[in-house]
């Protein structure tokens, strides 16, 4: 999967739903600070990548991540 082609809100989005399936710990969340070095689009991708990983697919697709509505969305 070619994150690099999705566009920014694409990016948002995803790692949104993705961000659901995750403990908030501070180390869950240092590991992609640690991956994106003060890049928003790159933390964005880490968090998707990693839930990839997980679940097989984009957060919007599969696993937790599909049930989730965003508020823009409603």
């Amino acid at each position: 999967m070619d994150l690099d082609a999705f566009d920014l809100r694409q990016l948002q989005q995803e790692s949104a739903r993705a961000l659901f399936a995750i403990e908030a710990t501070n180390n869950n969340i240092y590991k992609f600070n640690k991956e994106a070095h003060h890049n928003s689009q790159n933390w964005y991708k880490a968090v998707i990548k990693w839930y990839i990983g997980e679940y097989g697919d984009l957060p919007s697709k599969v696993g937790p991540g599909k049930d989730i509505q965003l508020l823009m969305d409603v």
